[in-house]
């Protein structure tokens, strides 16, 4: 009996849409022989099939032609809240559903840029300075916000959003005239906003995915882009060049491997993650930690499985499997 698996996908973020085409790429993917793969859309309360059947929330089930229709299985790919801040994972667990990634704890915890990266410091890694600002006491602090940020993060510096990702609402910010601004475009993303000091280096980014019987840390990919970062038109409009394996020392891409799956393991992750790193001299520093990286045919984590001699599809066999 095939596995009837869920690809949940949409959300309700501005990344709505990226999750869709990672939801695409994941169903490309999955072996056909093993899965019915069906695309699940979460628009606000509106969760439905791809081909448009309402889902009942009940049970998380559909009925096409007079037939229910369960699931064995969700492989959560929204980027953004309810699928990466852990309420998904808390409804699939009372529905008594497996799932991908990692659990409610993990997730909240990753979602939360600077209460995750402040976590992992305390555990030796490093990070940028920052600031958080919630939007319901900002207006307080207003009049004194640009000379904090410029004494205590330096410019430039980025602002973003502490919640999301895609680099929505992101600006990398030069002047003390650009700080509300890019403070205010950041906050149509969501209540928390960063403001992050900048680190030079080479952009680098490395998956990892465990079960009961394998550990795998992927080949590296390098990040280079002639925009000011890594923004939301190097991501999607090409705008860069993704250089898989990284074109950095033996000794750094062996660290940054192993450091990648010891933050998997410190945040109890599940399934493939993703974290992004800055490299600084000799020195390693972390950006954030992705625990439903994009997996369109051109994202990241299959570029990195290709490279690493491995076929996708028995990765997200691995995954699935795992959970029974």
């Amino acid at each position: 009996m095939k596995r009837n698996i869920a690809i949940i996908a949409g959300g309700d973020s501005s990344e709505h849409d990226v999750s869709l085409r990672s939801a695409a790429g994941i169903k490309s993917f999955m072996d056909k022989e093993r899965y019915n793969v069906t695309i699940v859309d979460f628009e606000g309360k509106d969760w439905r099939t791809e081909d448009g059947c309402p889902i009942d929330k009940n049970d998380f089930s559909f009925t096409r032609e007079g037939v229910k229709h369960t699931f064995d299985f969700a492989y959560i790919t929204i980027h953004g809240t309810p699928g990466e801040n852990g309420l998904l994972q808390g409804y699939l667990e009372m529905m008594r559903i497996p799932y991908s990634c990692c659990n409610v704890l993990a997730a909240a915890l990753t979602f939360n840029k600077y209460t995750c990266n402040h976590y992992l410091s305390g555990f030796g890694f490093n990070i940028a300075d920052s600031i958080l600002l919630r939007k319901n006491t900002y207006r307080s602090q207003i009049a004194d916000i640009q000379s904090t940020i410029t004494t205590q993060i330096g410019l430039p510096c980025f602002i973003k959003s502490n919640v999301g990702g895609s680099s929505f609402g992101c600006t990398k910010v030069k002047t003390e005239e650009q700080i509300l601004p890019a403070i205010e475009r950041a906050f149509e993303e969501g209540d928390e906003v960063i403001c992050e000091s900048y680190m030079k280096g080479t952009e680098v980014t490395c998956g990892v995915y465990k079960t009961k019987e394998k550990a795998v840390a992927f080949p590296i990919t390098e990040v280079v882009t002639k925009n000011e970062f890594f923004d939301y038109d190097a991501k999607y409009k090409g705008q860069v060049d993704e250089i898989t394996p990284a074109r950095i020392p033996d000794a750094i891409r062996d660290k940054i491997q192993a450091e990648t799956q010891h933050i998997y393991d410190i945040i109890g992750a599940s399934g493939i993650i993703r974290v992004d790193w800055i490299i600084t001299g000799e020195q390693i520093n972390l950006l954030e930690v992705n625990t439903t990286p994009g997996m369109t045919a051109t994202s990241f984590i299959p570029q990195q499985v290709r490279a690493a001699g491995l076929d996708i599809k028995n990765v997200l066999t691995d995954i699935i499997e795992d959970k029974f």
